[in-house]
């Protein structure tokens, strides 16, 4: 089970691993981006740790919601929309819940996948967010399948998307501003998989 404490430890851990991580994201999103996505998401989760105090006592699915909400109003580019409509979606599947079971977390997990898909039309291999949290979820539920818990389902999702993460290197980008790059996009680790693996990675260090 993860239970509500841990979620926001979750989020607070993300905050941080974002602000150490912000350099490294900015220079992958130099190569075939703007250039601002280490900065446009520790800008957005140092205003969704501002908000935590506020839905402490709430449910999962309304703390994941504030986060939606924030990310989406304070997050430029497509970071902000596409991590705005994972959170979201997540919250939505776990409306009322103060702890989640490995059924509920797969729902979530699954639920926050299906609406990136859905925001930003990516599919596996288009060297996206997608091609770290897809295989990070297909793992988790093949995990559960075999009957394993949050942990050992979470240590399975986390290799799956540093894996998925690395894979996005000799890809060509199909989505987003690195899709104008064509082939110069090729040999670049894309950020948004690097940013969704660091999630997904801070939400393992906190259970």
């Amino acid at each position: 089970m993860l239970n509500k404490e841990q979620i926001l430890q979750w989020l607070q851990k993300f905050a941080t691993t974002l602000e150490e991580n912000k350099d490294y994201l900015t220079e992958l999103d130099a190569a075939i981006g703007d250039a601002d996505h280490g900065i446009n998401m520790v800008r957005g989760f140092q205003k969704v740790i501002t908000q935590l105090p506020s839905v402490a006592d709430k449910d999962i699915g309304s703390i994941l919601k504030t986060v939606s909400m924030t990310l989406i109003s304070t997050v430029g580019g497509a970071s902000g929309p596409l991590y705005g409509t994972l959170f979201l979606r997540a919250s939505m599947v776990i409306t009322g819940k103060q702890e989640l079971t490995e059924q509920e977390m797969l729902q979530m997990l699954q639920a926050g996948l299906e609406g990136v898909i859905g925001r930003g039309k990516a599919q596996l291999g288009d060297k996206t967010m997608v091609d770290a949290l897809s295989p990070a979820v297909a793992a988790f539920r093949q995990a559960t399948k075999e009957g394993k818990l949050i942990l050992e389902a979470m240590q399975k999702a986390v290799a799956a998307a540093e894996q998925g993460m690395k894979e996005t290197i000799p890809m060509q980008a199909k989505k987003g501003r690195a899709s104008y790059l064509g082939e110069r996009s090729v040999g670049h680790q894309d950020p948004g998989a690097t940013s969704c693996y660091l999630m997904l990675k801070s939400l393992l260090d906190i259970i």
